[in-house]
């Protein structure tokens, strides 16, 4: 008998439970699982046993059990509303990965606080805390911390090294020096690391190794090897436990740049969230070799429409030796340009040849083939035994579609040209066009970028590329991140060509270029080079076509305006987005009308002494107003979180 009671008595709290936490589910619009909803029931449960401990009265609690039920309801939708407002739907996972994710919090802080107490021996704390003191003393403690930090930093400060559009030049002087400073990883990490990813010593694959890397980078090096059939190659191993510590290293460094950005006026200047974002994205890629071997077979597909005795090389790999924590590609003999002995004795005609060389085939990577080299540093670039240049390490590649590659042709012919109104039309078909956009002032922008950079007589720079972001940014727009990887591309070029020929104007030299890249486009039929005599019959006939039928619109259009039936259609709230926004304000106000209205109600009728008495003490009115006050209640928690949850 009791075990059927406490059966009955359990079925009921269950269903009292599941009522209340279905009920504030549905008018707080949440979808909560099932810890939340249990500790919702609970709640529910308390708040119902609280309210019949206040009503003892029997005849209190039959005449107000809606006041009980809709307080109980009001309390868990305050619950839940708080629940969301401290955690939000989704930030804690489900339970099972709860001992992971603590784990990985614990490591995280260890992590975290050794990197804290290296900025804070380096005299950065105050940086930390927002309280610069000029950014000639940051840049040598900030490389000196970045080195410290290990590879994942040292890896940040590479790539920092190579944002001429954002940093100093005080911070691009030192952070360079990282290029060149990354410590090589002990032989047998090495070799073990090589057993691991092919499962067997590496005597049974390749002829011999070289134990001496021929470069260190931060997440992986390079070793030359020798294949069993005696061909010379290079063979990139990932160094041994870097993908862990990379890993947490990456979440430790955008949590850091979200805090920095919240703290302090230069990180929000230089936009340190997107930088930090943008930065895990290509490390991530970095850490598995397979991308960098589709991008390699992505550029040689594109390359293969052009000559193939051209002066620019890209290594081969070889498939079936290669994998995620391994790459071996073909032997290019060579020296990097950062360490090229062969620079000092080579003509400047010749150094000028390479440069423009490089250059040009940047800008076919860019408008013709829309797949490039995103990080073409010196250490990248090979100067080659047989005279061409070599381009080494696709880890990073940019895209660009087709409708981004015509507005950066465009875009380089308004420059060339110096029209302003070009040049603006051309930067809006770049950029995403905001709803509102003051046109004649950007235009006018323009035309002063173009007098201050492109004028006879002045000497462009990569300034330039700074100066466009800053404009850009001031007045509203956003460059999307392919146009950006273009610019951040450019720009570091520009220091490799300085370092093939000092004295080499990328800007000026470009403009020549970019009239015959910008004009070259691909044959649908054969895939190669056309030239502007096979596309002038194509742009000819799309034109014929248009000038065909514009008569006929022209005559319909002049008929109807002299007949008074010409008419515009005009659809109010054609887009889904429009109606969504409209129907939710809808009942926002519509909830927030009847909130008020039944709080002003609820206010008279509790102020009424005459009426009849339904229990002793409680007469018919109050028991309305009672009602009529949690009702309000109800609705203006509704109100009040959907409001809150739209502003997050």
């Amino acid at each position: 008998m009791k075990v059927a009671q406490f059966s009955l008595v359990l079925l009921v709290m269950s269903g009292f439970m599941t009522a209340f936490v279905v009920s504030a589910r549905r008018l707080l619009g949440l979808h909560i699982g099932f810890i939340r909803a249990l500790f919702a029931g609970l709640v529910s449960l308390a708040g119902l046993g609280v309210f019949n401990l206040v009503m003892q009265r029997p005849e209190q609690q039959g005449a107000l059990t809606g006041v009980q039920f809709g307080s109980t309801l009001l309390v868990t939708m305050g619950f839940l509303a708080a629940w969301e407002v401290v955690f939000p739907s989704g930030s804690m996972g489900s339970p099972a990965s709860w001992p992971r994710a603590l784990r990985s919090r614990i490591a995280r802080g260890r992590r975290y606080s050794h990197i804290v107490s290296i900025a804070v021996r380096h005299g950065l704390r105050p940086y930390l805390r927002g309280r610069s003191t000029g950014s000639v003393r940051l840049a040598r403690p900030l490389r000196l911390a970045l080195e410290e930090g290990g590879p994942t930093f040292v890896k940040l400060g590479q790539m920092l090294s190579t944002r001429h559009d954002m940093l100093p030049p005080e911070f691009i002087s030192e952070l360079s020096r990282l290029q060149s400073q990354v410590p090589p990883e002990p032989w047998p990490a090495v070799e073990k690391s090589l057993a691991e990813a092919y499962g067997v010593p590496w005597e049974e694959i390749f002829k011999d190794v070289d134990p001496v890397p021929l470069a260190s980078a931060s997440v992986a090096q390079v070793h030359a090897v020798w294949l069993r059939g005696g061909e010379k190659a290079v063979i990139k191993v990932l160094r041994p436990g870097v993908r862990t510590v990379v890993e947490r290293d990456l979440d430790i460094i955008c949590r850091l740049a979200a805090m920095l950005e919240r703290r302090t006026r230069w990180a929000r200047t230089l936009g340190m969230v997107g930088l930090a974002e943008g930065f895990a994205a290509s490390v991530h890629e970095e850490l598995d070799f397979r991308v960098e071997a589709a991008n390699i077979a992505t550029v040689a597909a594109a390359w293969a429409r052009r000559p193939q005795d051209g002066p620019i090389r890209l290594p081969s790999v070889r498939e079936e030796l290669s994998g995620e924590r391994v790459l071996v590609l073909e032997w290019l003999p060579g020296e990097s340009i950062g360490a090229a002995k062969r620079l000092a004795t080579a003509t400047d005609a010749e150094r000028l040849d390479w440069a423009r060389a490089l250059l040009t085939s940047m800008f076919d990577q860019i408008l013709v083939d829309g797949v490039f080299h995103a990080d073409p540093h010196p250490g990248n670039i090979l100067l080659l035994d047989d005279g061409r240049i070599g381009l080494i390490d696709f880890g990073s590649v940019g895209r660009v579609d087709a409708q981004l590659r015509s507005g950066l042709k465009l875009f380089l012919l308004a420059v060339n040209t110096g029209d302003p109104a070009a040049l603006y039309d051309a930067l809006l078909q770049i950029v995403p066009r905001p709803d509102e956009i003051d046109e004649r002032g950007l235009e006018r922008a323009l035309g002063r970028f173009l007098s201050r950079h492109f004028v006879p007589g002045s000497t462009p720079s990569v300034q330039v590329f700074a100066d466009l972001l800053q404009l850009v940014a001031r007045y509203g727009l956003t460059v999307p991140p392919e146009a950006a990887a273009v610019f951040r591309a450019l720009a570091t070029l520009e220091g490799t060509l300085t370092k093939i020929s000092p004295g080499f104007n990328m800007v000026d030299e470009a403009r020549g270029a970019t009239l015959g890249t910008a004009r070259r486009g691909t044959s649908p039929g054969q895939g190669g080079p056309v030239s502007p005599e096979q596309v002038l019959p194509g742009e000819l006939l799309a034109a014929w076509e248009l000038l065909r039928r514009l008569p006929r619109r022209l005559d319909r259009v002049t008929s109807a305006l002299e007949q008074g039936r010409l008419g515009v259609g005009v659809r109010l709230f054609a887009d889904a987005r429009d109606r969504r926004y409209v129907r939710t304000l809808v009942h926002q106000v519509l909830l927030t009308f009847i909130a008020a209205t039944s709080g002003l109600m609820s206010a008279i009728l509790l102020t009424i002494q005459r009426g009849p008495e339904v229990v002793p003490g409680t007469g018919l009115f109050q028991l309305l107003g009672y009602h009529l006050l949690v009702i309000t209640a109800l609705l203006v928690l509704r109100v009040l979180f959907v409001i809150s949850r739209e502003e997050r």
